[in-house]
């Protein structure tokens, strides 16, 4: 089995070396210094204080890495969008592409058997760029639990956390799916398999929708908005809003909202990944996260006030740093709106 992990950043490069030590045939593509550190020296992961280095294939150019037979997209969503082109020559008759980010996924209404099938979502897929270079056919479904960093060039940092939910969009028990997962085993990871995959994107983009946003504005850290009076109504305001959304498409949610912020609560002083991105100058993920909850919002009839300010006010602040549109202005002005469903 021949696995391309697409971007092998700190996630990404966690999943190379568990992988590439359980024995599957790993490559990569990553850019930059981070790139020559893995030729010149192998991939490091610091795990549980082992320091573990394998050397696998690693290039920019995907043409050197050939096809494949999972590519793992570990790029942010916009940074996906950006990069579907350089994805082909990684591809063969049967590739499969295992989409690693955060938020609503571009292919969600593949597959659906209701009024909004094969929907295009706009927010995160601007002139449908993915979905007509990858396929939604190509897709397997993934959501990412552990938390990693890159300490420096070449050096990945586990913190915690070995679980990956999976799926197709299809919702059917398919051998590739169960082939992924045992590569994923070999390597001391934990695959969770799921009928419908959309359930635990959900569960997931829950609280990312209306953590990451807040926090951007406010500077504030996990424990305090989930504890202060005031954020904490926003939130689940936001994060009902959302429910109702994510319902009406048919998704199920398997906890409640109240134990879903308390248990952000516990995670303590964290500081999101959004606030991270906005202090170091990188661009914020937030279409994916919150604009996409809004068009399907905007598509189901369903209305969110609560969703509307926050980002608002994300995008401006977004803005004004210079970090915000994540698309080019010219794919952001010829994106149709979408209509209010009566």
């Amino acid at each position: 089995m021949k696995i391309c992990i697409f971007g092998a950043g700190a996630i990404g490069g966690y999943m190379a070396v568990m992988m590439k030590r359980g024995g599957v045939d790993v490559s990569l593509v990553a850019r930059g210094p981070h790139l020559e550190a893995i030729k010149q020296n192998g991939l490091k992961l610091i795990l549980d204080g082992e320091e573990i280095v394998e050397r696998m294939p690693a290039a920019k150019d995907p043409r050197e890495l050939g096809p494949q037979d999972y590519v793992i997209c570990g790029l942010k969503a916009h940074q996906a969008w950006e990069s579907a082109e350089q994805m082909v020559p990684l591809f063969g008759p049967d590739t499969a592409v295992v989409t690693a980010q955060n938020g609503v996924p571009w292919w969600y209404f593949h597959g659906l058997d209701e009024r909004f099938k094969d929907f295009r979502l706009q927010s995160v897929d601007p002139g449908n760029r993915q979905w007509n270079t990858i396929g939604p056919q190509r897709v397997i479904g993934c959501t990412v639990y552990p938390a990693t960093e890159i300490a420096d060039p070449g050096v990945i940092v586990h913190k915690y956390g070995n679980q990956f939910g999976i799926g197709e969009p299809n919702r059917t028990d398919s051998e590739r799916v169960r082939q992924f997962g045992a590569a994923l085993e070999a390597g001391g990871l934990v695959p969770k398999y799921y009928d419908d995959i959309r359930d635990d994107i959900w569960i997931k983009l829950w609280g990312n929708l209306c953590f990451n946003p807040i926090s951007a504005i406010t500077h504030a850290t996990l424990d305090v908005i989930a504890t202060d009076p005031g954020t904490r109504a926003l939130a689940k305001n936001m994060m009902l809003e959302a429910q109702a959304i994510g319902e009406a498409f048919g998704a199920t949610f398997r906890v409640d909202v109240e134990r879903r912020i308390n248990g952000a609560a516990k995670v303590g002083a964290h500081r999101t990944s959004m606030l991270q991105d906005v202090d170091k100058g990188r661009a914020i993920e937030l279409d994916a996260l919150l604009t996409a909850v809004q068009e399907m919002g905007r598509l189901g009839g369903i209305s969110t006030p609560y969703i509307d300010c926050v980002l608002a006010l994300a995008q401006q602040m977004g803005r004004s740093h210079g970090i915000y549109p994540t698309f080019p202005e010219e794919v952001v002005e010829e994106m149709p709106k979408v209509a209010v469903a009566s």
